[in-house]
């Protein structure tokens, strides 16, 4: 994530979308979540959020969005405000003007990057002075995917989203995201899976990959498990996955619990052009990966 910290009651931070290059759901675990084995990495989409300090606690959210959106009552952002709140009594609240650019319910972890980002500001407005390991901690009582957004913007996630470990992985590629017109929870995705995932330790290892070559044809030995189960659901994924590729992806795939669909491209996203040309009622988003040098925590 990039923090603009403004003045010593006011920050903006741009929080990223993320991909799942791989996704294997494993056994579920006792207290009900699944276990998972993914690849995650940022990618150049943004929410942009600005918090300031109010003197009343609690949270209010100005929402900025080009499609017609509300924000609900359990958001994560509001949601991770109250964690910090409860956890370390705080006497101030914020105010957040939220620039929303992230499709929601998309597979792309919209709703967590925002949640994480109101972790983040909390933790430095109010000075909480905590650690990566206890933000993490505090981030898993809101959703599996927000520790992620704590790392450098490429890592392997284990467990049922708390086990990080950065990568190292090239990133001299473009992406073209397509989201078609429905939206998909992951409580939803889960619903359909229906499955009886019992091996935990069978799942994929991946290999050192010194370029985006290499990087691909590790890709290609793996999968998501969801896009059976979901393009059962809504051929039109399919569909998708097949006009990327005929436009010259190399790779093309589910992003988490979908509905998007992502298209790896190792040359320029002009591409991006052919496939809105040839594209039904869909969102286009033309992105390249991203990582930061340091930890945001």
């Amino acid at each position: 994530m990039y923090i603009d910290r403004l003045d010593s009651n006011r920050l903006t931070i741009k929080a990223p979308a993320k991909l799942n290059l791989f996704l294997e759901v494993l056994n579920k675990r006792p207290d009900g979540f699944h276990n998972i084995n993914s690849l995650f990495q940022a990618v150049s989409l943004f929410d942009q959020l600005t918090f300031t300090v109010s003197d009343k606690p609690g949270v209010t959210i100005e929402l900025v969005a080009k499609a017609d959106l509300t924000v609900g009552e359990d958001n994560l952002i509001s949601r991770a405000y109250t964690i910090m709140r409860d956890e370390f009594d705080l006497s101030r609240g914020l105010h957040v003007r939220l620039d929303k650019h992230i499709p929601i319910a998309a597979g792309l972890g919209g709703g967590s990057a925002d949640g994480a980002a109101t972790l983040l500001a909390c933790n430095t407005l109010f000075d909480l002075g905590l650690t990566q390991d206890q933000i993490s901690q505090l981030a898993l009582k809101i959703g599996s995917d927000l520790p992620f957004f704590f790392s450098a913007g490429q890592a392997m996630i284990g467990g049922r989203g708390e086990k990080v470990k950065t990568t190292h992985l090239p990133t001299d590629y473009h992406l073209v995201l397509v989201k078609p017109a429905l939206e998909v929870s992951t409580a939803e995705a889960y619903a359909l899976l229906k499955r009886d995932l019992t091996k935990p330790n069978d799942q994929y290892t991946l290999p050192p990959c010194r370029d985006v070559k290499s990087l691909v044809e590790a890709l290609r030995l793996t999968g998501n498990d969801f896009e059976d189960v979901l393009g059962a659901f809504c051929p039109e994924l399919g569909q998708i996955r097949d006009m990327l590729l005929n436009a010259g992806a190399v790779l093309a795939r589910l992003s988490g619990s979908g509905p998007t669909v992502f298209g790896l491209f190792e040359g320029a996203p002009e591409t991006g052009q052919k496939v809105k040309l040839n594209g039904g009622n869909w969102q286009l988003f033309a992105v390249k990966p991203i990582t930061w040098p340091d930890r945001v925590v």
